[in-house]
């Protein structure tokens, strides 16, 4: 028999990391779909969480990932205050190569026969165009275009969320919310990270940028031509001499053995999702005096839009709530403070209480 205790299987049934209540592997030959979707917890409601389409190296990797990101979402919605629990889907493939009309199609069947334990919305390798195709076979699809009844593009909202948690940050550390002057490295400026540099150049803060991509980095510097510079790679960027702030934005894992010792920043506030490469490197960051916010705190603003869709959209009331990332932010630095834990620890605690008493109240 084939040995899976350090595989998937182990992380599903018998790690701390694991206790997921569902896991579906979802094929259809016709299309090409390779799907994998994870439901980690419904205790306060119907899972919810995006779709990453992206080119894994493994099926292991893919459903490794579909796990740690369905978990993330439980905590985020937790901490959001929103009536969902946990759930996050990976479509397997390069979508410049594979996605298709037929291939989304067949992917929206597979969430339909759910019946709504779990809704989907956008992700990394998936937009709001592909969401319509989706919500053609599945109503509980979010994140979709105005002209079909959805809220368009999340990424405005999770930016807002992040520059909220940027501020508390500063708040808690220096006494002042204001990022003026500031200095920033922001590593991604895709979906979301483009829209927070907007945000950080309109309160005068001194940006850092840099992207795999070529044409995401011109877009920002064409964008704005003062007070924005770019660096080759995120190694030269954490090293940027007298950088405050840390903004991971790309995929997770930012924040590892290597790129902790030698950050320069004093705080690191980014909107990827899983930015502790394991489990330590929260104290890691503590103990070099690195104050971190929780990606998935600070990153929620998309995911109280997409929830808010669910009811019928309206976006000064979905900006409302993610402004409030800021008090929830500064509640976690102080419950840090008080029980002489990471950030990182004190968000999971929080979030873990939330849904342990929403499974004893059933």
């Amino acid at each position: 028999m084939t040995d899976v205790s350090d595989g998937v299987l182990h992380t599903l049934f018998r790690s701390d990391q694991g206790g997921h209540e569902q896991v579906v592997l979802c094929q259809d030959r016709a299309s090409g779909l390779k799907a994998v979707i994870a439901i980690h917890s419904t205790a306060l409601g119907p899972a919810l969480g995006g779709t990453r389409f992206y080119p894994y190296a493994s099926e292991e990797e893919a459903v490794a990932d579909a796990l740690n990101l369905a978990r993330g979402m439980s905590y985020k919605n937790a901490m959001a205050g929103l009536g969902h629990g946990g759930g996050k889907a990976v479509i397997i493939g390069d979508p410049e190569l594979v996605k298709s009309e037929e291939l989304l199609l067949a992917y929206g069947r597979f969430v339909a026969s759910l019946g709504g334990r779990y809704v989907t919305a956008c992700d990394v390798g998936t937009y709001v165009s592909d969401m319509d195709v989706v919500s053609r076979e599945c109503r509980w699809t979010t994140g979709r275009s105005p002209e079909n009844g959805g809220a368009g593009d999340s990424s405005v909202l999770t930016s807002f969320g992040v520059y909220q948690g940027m501020r508390a940050s500063a708040q808690h550390l220096w006494g002042d919310p204001s990022l003026r002057d500031r200095k920033v490295g922001v590593a991604g400026v895709g979906k979301v990270g483009h829209h927070l540099v907007d945000h950080l150049r309109a309160e005068g803060a001194e940006v850092v940028i840099t992207d795999v991509r070529e044409e995401a980095v011109r877009r920002v510097l064409d964008t704005h031509p003062q007070g924005v510079t770019a660096v080759a790679d995120t190694g030269e960027l954490i090293r940027t001499e007298g950088l405050d702030i840390y903004a991971p934005c790309a995929l997770g894992g930012a924040l590892d053995d290597d790129t902790v010792p030698v950050l320069t920043a004093k705080v690191v506030c980014g909107a990827a999702n899983n930015q502790l490469a394991h489990p330590g490197v929260e104290k890691d960051l503590a103990d070099r005096g690195i104050l971190y916010a929780p990606d998935y705190v600070v990153n929620a603003g998309g995911v109280i839009q997409v929830a808010d869709e669910l009811h019928g959209f309206d976006f000064d009331r979905c900006k409302e709530k993610a402004s409030k990332i800021f008090d929830t932010t500064l509640a976690i630095f102080a419950r840090a403070k008080s029980d002489g834990i990471p950030p990182a620890a004190a968000a999971d605690r929080i979030a873990e209480q939330r849904m342990a008493e929403a499974r004893a109240a059933r």
